[in-house]
């Protein structure tokens, strides 16, 4: 175990008819709520009478903030930041899932400083305050509900990038697991690749040679989220199923599972970032697509790791490490065929002939984020692996 300090402070209120309980919560903070949601599937399922009614009886004064994308963009946060600025905003309001809340988040911290919100997406400056954010959970996948993570794209320059700052960790977050019964089946398989791959981005690339706590927390979160999402899949009103899954989605990115590992990287992220920023492809699609090529290539070098997770998670039994981990890649990849999720740039309909470009992006996200032990070369080759249905070994230079 790796020295660390660990401090959560949201406030996870969580169950069925939980949300009217938003305005109590929202108006510990202030009398003035932006809420920010996306295009207008809160309207139409009424879930934003409920939120409006419980912000309303609380005496809260309500601006609204609707349109954000499921690929949140700049541009819009910036409009966010405007209106919060002008009406003196003091708290901020999510409705929605991973993308609202990052959007809600960048306008928390444009809210309270002079510098332009791409600052801190860039690295230029930290996020040293924010207007307080609550958060309504709509789609359990980011974890955004109670880390202080956020993720936008630049529409300008097709960059997508991302941080955590402390101060954008939600004051409280409402999960009720019944919101998700009308996320569709895409986004359902999706939302899993999204949590899943969160676990195994500190999994492969923590340092400790022995790690037992949170490889195993890992491995456990794998099989609920496996399990969780073929039983919504075939019964999408399973609440146990549905509670489940919400709960795991959050425990799989709010700190926990790496704490005590020390430094961890986040290359899938990193690979899949231009293909969500370029393309507009939902992220967990893009995830799909980059995991089992990176897992290919890193195996070639080091495999048992990769070993560990075919034996641990999918009951893959062969003596030879290297034989073991691709047959682990290869059952990982058969899953997410199995619920929906892509697997290869033809099956996300990504143009190949754009690998070069989407490189480029990548190698500029990873400097911004201080991966270095990937070079131009190799994730051209990640990127080719994934454009293989069945992608062939590589060499590493891991």
């Amino acid at each position: 175990m790796q020295p660390f300090t660990y401090c959560n402070p949201t406030k996870i209120i969580f169950g069925e008819g939980t949300v009217p309980q938003l305005g109590t919560e929202v108006s510990a903070f202030g009398k003035r709520a932006l809420l920010v949601y996306g295009q207008s599937s809160i309207k139409r399922s009424g879930l934003s009478e409920t939120v409006l009614s419980s912000l309303q009886e609380a005496d809260l004064a309500v601006l609204e903030w609707p349109g954000v994308k499921p690929n949140p963009l700049l541009g819009h946060a910036r409009g966010g930041v405007e209106l919060a600025k002008r009406e003196k905003i003091d708290v901020v309001v999510a409705v929605g899932g991973g993308s609202v809340i990052d959007e809600a988040k960048a306008i928390a911290a444009g809210a309270v400083t002079d510098r332009d919100i791409w600052d801190f997406y860039a690295r230029a400056v930290p996020v040293e305050a924010a207007l307080p954010i609550l958060t309504v959970l709509t789609l359990p996948a980011a974890g955004s509900e109670m880390n202080g993570g956020t993720v936008l794209t630049n529409e300008a320059t097709q960059e997508k990038f991302g941080f955590m700052a402390p101060p954008l960790h939600p004051r409280a977050s409402i999960l009720d697991p019944t919101l998700t019964y009308t996320v569709p089946p895409s986004y359902t398989a999706y939302s899993a690749v999204d949590s899943m791959t969160h676990l195994l981005e500190g999994y492969f690339t923590h340092g400790d040679f022995w790690a037992p706590i949170q490889e195993r927390y890992v491995e456990g979160l794998l099989k609920t989220i496996m399990e969780c999402t073929e039983r919504i899949l075939a019964k999408p009103d399973d609440y146990p199923a549905r509670s489940t899954m919400m709960w795991a989605a959050t425990l799989a990115w709010n700190g926990l599972a790496n704490a005590g590992l020390g430094a961890i990287e986040l290359p899938n992220h990193m690979l899949e970032h231009p293909l969500s920023g370029i393309y507009d492809l939902p992220h967990g699609a893009g995830l799909s697509v980059v995991l089992p090529a990176w897992l290919t290539f890193a195996a070639r070098k080091e495999p048992a790791r990769v070993a560990q997770m075919a034996r641990n998670v999918f009951g893959v039994a062969a003596s030879d490490e290297a034989f073991t981990a691709e047959q682990g890649i290869a059952a990982l990849r058969g899953w997410f065929d199995k619920v929906g999720s892509p697997t290869s740039f033809a099956k996300a309909e990504l143009p190949v002939e754009e690998i070069d470009k989407i490189a480029d992006h990548a190698v500029r996200l990873a400097a911004t984020w201080g991966i270095t032990r990937y070079t131009r070369e190799d994730i051209v080759a990640i990127y080719r692996l994934a454009a293989q249905d069945q992608p062939a070994p590589a060499t590493s230079s891991l």
